[in-house]
Formats: structure tokens, C-alpha cells, sequence
């Protein structure tokens, strides 16, 4: 369902901060943008990426989370520059993907990451794997952060 950690991370942040929704299908964010309306949620700002620019602003996030969607992505390289861009100078890119180490999960092949290839493409844009945290059954949580 579209908005699942949308919903969970306005929560989180309560009503002084703002979580940005990102998509780069419109329906997505139509979906979502009928959803924060029934519920009257009034600190999420949607944006409609490209596929090399999630046309997030500049240095204004403190965690940019990517759930099984990076793998995704037809211009990484690029994607990261910009995602490197919106972060605070503490602020923290967390990619949550399906584990390409285990044969044994029922994912697509080319669904999965492995912690090397994220680490190579990621480290290549100026962020740094700080933390990677196996506790998910079938995913790596890997936190990047600014140096």
C-alpha cells in the first residue's frame, strides 16, 4: 500500500516536522495524497521525482529512507548525487534491501543488494557506510552518512 512508511514517519516526527513523500509515478501520489487527506495530515509534502532527481530540497533532510527501491533506480549515480545533496551535514541515507548474499530468499535475483554493490555505488557519490544492521529475516538495513 502506497504511504505505509509515509504514514508511520509523520508520527514519528510529529507536527513541527515534515516528511517528504517521494514517487516517481503521479498515481502513487495521488493514492497518498487521498490518504493524508482522510486523515487531515498536513506535514507531508509530496514530490514527483525523475528518474535522475528526486527534486528534494537542499540540505534540508535529516533521514532520506529508501525501502526496496533503490535497486530500482536507472540512474543511481544520480539519484545519489542529489540525494547526497538534500541531506543535512548529519543527516542519514538509509537503504533497506533484500539480501543478495542469501540464495535462500524468495526475491528476484535482481530485486536483491548486496552490502559491497551498495557500498560501491553509495561511497562513490561522498557518502559513507556507517552502519549496517542485519536484525530485518530477510533484508540489510544500511545507514549512510555524510563524512
Amino acid at each position: 500500500m502506497s504511504g505505509y512508511m509515509t504514514m508511520r514517519l509523520v508520527k514519528r516526527v510529529g507536527p513541527a516536522g515534515t516528511v517528504y513523500a517521494n514517487d516517481i509515478q503521479p498515481q502513487m501520489l495521488q493514492f497518498l495524497q487521498q490518504r493524508i487527506d482522510r486523515a487531515k495530515i498536513g506535514n507531508v509534502v509530496l514530490v514527483q521525482s525523475a528518474v535522475d532527481d528526486p527534486r528534494l530540497p537542499e540540505a534540508a533532510l535529516d533521514l532520506e529512507l529508501l525501502v526496496d527501491v533503490y535497486h530500482e533506480f536507472s540512474r543511481p549515480q544520480a539519484m545519489l548525487r542529489h540525494l547526497r545533496d538534500a541531506l543535512k551535514p548529519t543527516g542519514r541515507l538509509v537503504l533497506v534491501e533484500y539480501r543478495k548474499e542469501d540464495p535462500a530468499i524468495p526475491i528476484k535475483f535482481e530485486h536483491k543488494m548486496s552490502v559491497k554493490e551498495a557500498r560501491m555505488e553509495v561511497e562513490a557519490e561522498g557518502l559513507k557506510l556507517s552502519d549496517v544492521n542485519e536484525e530485518l529475516p530477510r533484508q540489510h538495513i544500511l545507514i549512510f552518512t555524510k563524512p
